[in-house]
């Protein structure tokens, strides 16, 4: 997963970028990275690390320009690495051109060996320079033509931004597995990974744009079109689970309400004899919420959070992971002790986290811990954007239930039914759910040898 922003036009166009992409930190800690277009030329700055550290001082007094696409980035394809970092750019027959990416391509492996099979000199390892390659070599005149002809030898989940002279192209993939927006701020066509970037730069007019939707911002117009039909929409559920901030929506449904349903909707199917109910902060929170008040149970908020560590989940390494737990989660002891504790988050991946968060309710007195999660157990690996390449790495995948509670060191553990998550965002059959499932909606071809390949090896230093 990762963010993208884009505006066309505005005469503080990096500002408002800047602004945009903090909005969607949560999306992507490892790398940030902006690129305006001024007298035709493209400038871009990159950084490893968060928004605000990549863009300190006077960086943004640098990008003169009124059109801007922004990034930050978490790695599923290609490792965190300076050169992977985004926006991409590069000179081609057409122009220059600057793309962001938002999902990943499930048949990279494929272009990227036919690719050198020709001649191409690749610089990294993601697959978005793999489509600015495919981009280059059309034979289209035009760039809006080459961004298409590149788009249709790929396969898999795509939110993209172009930056080029004269405006951005804003696509979004035939099955809508990944969001995007658009709005006008003080007049001017934006886009977005999420309507809560947008709204904070107080952007109106805010709109998804469709599956398979294109969309070209010049200065003076916008353009919008379907680039690709027929295909029955799968949008990722996860990012109701997890992904998205609480504020956003998607299709018309908030997430935090969405995410209190599925603990309204755990409480049923799971209850527990406890004394408190504490979320895993924040992921956790509005699930939390709504299992205390289906079970009556009181909620209280039995961690204290420190918003100087990231998101442990999108950590590169497991290592950073566990070490993250603690330096981000303090039990409030006085809460805690002598209670039994229902235990609300949103997922386990891995169950290297919840593992060390069980043990810190254990050191602070906890009686008893019950936990309970409000998505079903992740069993299979996804290959549109979200970091679960070896499925030897799931939990739940190499674990029963059972196995997963005494792993955890729980005295019990439920998780929320895949149904009973489905019809707590609204019961329809638009969405993703193969990593619970195993059914992939865009065949994978060899793309578990591509997540291979690129797989951040867990013994780095």
């Amino acid at each position: 997963m990762c963010g993208i922003f884009g505006i066309v036009g505005h005469e503080q166009a990096a500002a408002r970028t800047f602004q945009g992409i903090h909005g969607l930190q949560h999306r992507g800690q490892e790398s940030a990275g902006i690129a305006v277009l001024m007298n035709h030329r493209i400038n871009v700055h990159v950084g490893m690390g968060h928004a605000a550290d990549v863009f300190n001082g006077d960086v943004l007094g640098r990008l003169k320009g009124d059109i801007a696409i922004g990034h930050v980035r978490y790695s599923t394809a290609g490792s965190s690495e300076i050169h992977n970092a985004q926006p991409l750019q590069v000179t081609t027959g057409k122009g220059r051109v600057a793309v962001v990416h938002n999902g990943n391509l499930v048949n990279a492996s494929e272009i990227r060996r036919r690719l050198v099979e020709e001649g191409s000199i690749l610089q990294g390892n993601s697959d978005t320079e793999l489509i600015l390659h495919l981009l280059a070599k059309s034979p289209c005149r035009t760039m809006e033509d080459a961004i298409l002809d590149a788009l249709c030898q790929v396969r898999g989940a795509y939110c993209l931004l172009f930056l080029y002279d004269g405006g951005v192209a804003a696509i979004r993939d035939p099955q809508g597995f990944r969001p995007l927006f658009y709005g006008r701020v003080d007049g001017h066509h934006a886009f977005a990974s999420e309507s809560a970037a947008l709204e904070l730069v107080r952007a109106a007019d805010i709109q998804e744009l469709e599956p398979g939707e294109v969309m070209i911002a010049r200065r003076n117009d916008v353009e919008a079109f379907k680039w690709r039909t027929g295909q029955q929409q799968r949008f990722c559920i996860f990012e109701f689970v997890y992904f998205s901030r609480p504020d956003s929506v998607f299709s018309g449904i908030n997430v935090a309400r969405a995410r209190k349903r599925m603990g309204e909707t755990l409480a049923r199917e799971h209850p527990a004899q406890a004394q408190i109910v504490i979320p895993v902060p924040d992921s956790g929170v509005y699930a939390a919420m709504g299992y205390s008040q289906v079970s009556g149970i009181p909620f209280e908020h039995g961690f204290i959070r420190s918003h100087y560590v990231g998101r442990t989940f999108i950590q590169p390494s497991s290592s950073e992971r566990t070490a993250g737990v603690r330096m981000k989660l303090a039990p409030v002891r006085s809460l805690i002790e002598g209670r039994d504790v229902v235990l609300v988050d949103d997922s386990i991946v891995r169950g290297t986290t919840m593992q060390e968060i069980v043990g810190l309710l254990r050191q602070a007195g906890a009686r008893s811990v019950h936990v309970r999660i409000s998505c079903p157990p992740t069993r299979f690996s996804c290959y549109y954007g979200i970091d679960t390449p070896d499925p030897s790495k799931l939990v739940a995948n190499r674990m029963s239930i059972p196995e997963i509670r005494d792993y955890l060191h729980a005295d019990s553990l439920g998780y929320l039914s895949r149904q009973g998550m489905i019809d707590a965002v609204d019961g329809g059959d638009w969405f993703c759910t193969a990593c619970w499932d195993g059914n992939y909606p865009v065949p994978l071809g060899d793309a578990r040898q591509q997540q291979l390949f690129s797989m951040k090896s867990e013994e780095e230093p």
